[in-house]
């Protein structure tokens, strides 16, 4: 259903964390993270988009700070996570069980709301649909099921090069035209290289396509910002080698699972523009999962700053606060 349009709602204020940390979650990997807002209050975990795209500040704004003890962290390879931009052991269900650790070791609490966007909607499903008994609501934006339809969509000339014509070109032309058969793995080929100057503009051309396509309005600092060195390549390389082994999903998997979200509370918040994570996802997901509340933002897209958009979340967040 379209969300009807009313007086919206904008980002809380500006605050600072009262705890950071890194925790070690094994096979080399430790995660930033940090707790902000009220440390008695409801406890919710914020998972970023990417894979490889990091956390900002604005994540935890999105939240009540007297109602909500946020916990926002950067997953393994980017962000202030370290090690940079690695890909070793950096799978679907080793985040999975870092968002467990994080419960338990960080947090400290039972259960949580579990907040994610683009890929962090994915992430999220994967943990709910593994440890459903952990969550208490589920509030998502920009659905994206990792079924390879979506990934085509994504990385081929029958999805969003049709809106992006201009923008797949250039996408396209690191690629000689003999490699261009499965774009995937022709720039996985380039990122996990040797040669470094090869392998940085290969990051620069995969992330600018999605900074092309993430927002109804791309600006300068859009594109500048997806292709800085380090979100560039993070990014990339990361995202990449999701996409190349299918998330470390079986085809239809969020899906076929859907049942074991049953009696948690949900709502997506979907643009109805959002040419990244199209809409049919979310429609998808809420004929498997009856209980979500699904809101189609008629003028949003896919980024959570835009003004329909972000709306549609700080409703959600207040509401499942009792605010």
């Amino acid at each position: 259903m379209d969300m009807p349009m009313q007086s919206r709602r904008t980002l809380y204020p500006e605050i600072q964390p009262y705890q950071t940390g890194m925790l070690d979650v094994g096979d080399g990997h430790s995660l930033c993270w940090e707790l902000s807002g009220n440390p008695d209050g409801k406890p919710v975990v914020f998972l970023h988009g990417g894979p490889g795209g990091g956390s900002s500040p604005d994540h935890r704004r999105q939240f009540n700070p007297d109602k909500y003890k946020i916990l926002v962290f950067d997953q393994r390879g980017c962000g202030k996570s370290t090690p940079y931009a690695s890909l070793d052991n950096n799978t679907t269900w080793d985040l999975v069980a870092d968002i467990e650790k994080l419960r338990t070791e960080v947090a400290n609490v039972e259960k949580w709301q579990v907040f994610g966007g683009s890929w962090g909607s994915t992430l999220a499903l994967a943990y709910a649909e593994t440890h459903p008994e952990r969550v208490t609501e589920l509030v998502l934006r920009g659905i994206f099921l990792f079924d390879q339809y979506e990934i085509d969509w994504m990385y081929t000339e029958g999805g969003a090069s049709q809106v992006y014509p201009d923008k797949f070109d250039e996408f396209l032309a690191p690629i000689p035209e003999g490699e261009r058969g499965d774009l995937v793995e022709a720039y996985r080929k380039r990122l996990t290289g040797d040669d470094k100057e090869e392998q940085l503009a290969a990051a620069k051309a995969w992330s600018k396509w999605e900074g092309d396509i993430v927002t109804l309005l791309p600006s300068p600092s859009t594109i500048e910002h997806f292709t800085a060195h380090d979100v560039a390549v993070a990014v990339a390389r990361i995202e990449n080698h999701y996409m190349a082994n299918n998330g470390w999903f079986d085809e239809g998997q969020l899906l076929r699972d859907a049942g074991k979200l049953k009696g948690i509370p949900g709502v997506i918040v979907q643009g109805r523009h959002d040419t990244c994570t199209p809409p049919v996802a979310a429609w998808r997901l809420k004929q498997a999962w009856p209980e979500v509340e699904l809101n189609i933002i008629p003028d949003g897209g896919h980024l959570f700053s835009e003004p329909g958009v972000l709306d549609g979340l700080v409703r959600a967040t207040d509401r499942f606060a009792g605010v």
